[in-house]
């Protein structure tokens, strides 16, 4: 028997934190009755239901690399009518994407129907590195790296930079190019952490995730992910 949000995880049905919020919010039923409790436990012989819908198990699993687009959402759906990363990749399966990107961020980002490797890459102890390329208004400066090496906190927390260099600078645009690594995954981090040093983000790009990297996509192709590569990411647990 396995806890009931892992199933409806490794079902690809959601990652196992959405699968969580679901069953507290008394969205599940077991067997026809609603259940709320986090250490409940079902086996193969249960019936999950979600919000009505039977749950099936075992799908086959998916896995995609997409380069995100500026003004799109990662997200399954959105009640504004803009257009999602789901909408950009031609399957049948109920896939979502792992973490997100803002809405003016480009990048790098994985889509997939497998809960269990979806919370593997999102948990925070597993420290996944992301690398980013902003483009500031400004040039770093030493003190900067200083700042940086001795960790910057925001939001109450320290952050701490696992690499950062400069590119690119264009001294008559006054802006540089920078590349940074970090592995946390807090909303709009990188820019918070160039606004914590005094600089605007004008433009945003992920172009890794752990050994992961964009290659030859272009803005809005996207691929699948080989078995090496899965067994790559789930090589971080």
């Amino acid at each position: 028997m396995e806890r009931l949000q892992k199933v409806i995880a490794s079902s690809g049905y959601t990652s196992r934190r959405k699968a969580e919020e679901l069953i507290v919010n008394n969205h599940v039923k077991v067997n026809g009755e609603v259940v709320s409790n986090l250490g409940i436990k079902v086996d193969d012989n249960d019936i999950i239901e979600i919000d009505g819908e039977v749950l099936k198990t075992d799908p086959l699993k998916e896995y995609y690399l997409l380069n995100k687009p500026r003004e799109v959402i990662c997200s399954v759906s959105d009640d504004k009518g803009r257009k999602t990363v789901i909408d950009l990749i031609k399957t049948n399966t109920r896939i979502y994407p792992v973490g997100r990107l803002d809405y003016d961020t480009t990048g790098l980002i994985i889509l997939t129907n497998d809960g269990e490797l979806a919370n593997i890459l999102m948990h925070p102890k597993h420290k996944i590195q992301k690398t980013y390329i902003a483009k500031i208004d400004g040039i770093l400066n030493e003190e900067d790296f200083k700042h940086i090496r001795k960790g910057i906190k925001i939001d109450e927390r320290i952050l701490k930079v696992d690499h950062m260099k400069v590119k690119e600078i264009d001294k008559q645009k006054n802006t540089s190019l920078v590349e940074v690594t970090i592995h946390e995954g807090r909303n709009h981090i990188v820019r918070k952490l160039f606004a914590t040093l005094g600089y605007d983000v004008l433009k945003l790009s992920r172009i890794a995730y752990g050994s992961l990297t964009l290659g030859n996509l272009k803005s809005g192709e996207y691929r699948l992910l080989s078995h090496d590569e899965v067994k790559s990411l789930y090589g971080h647990k």
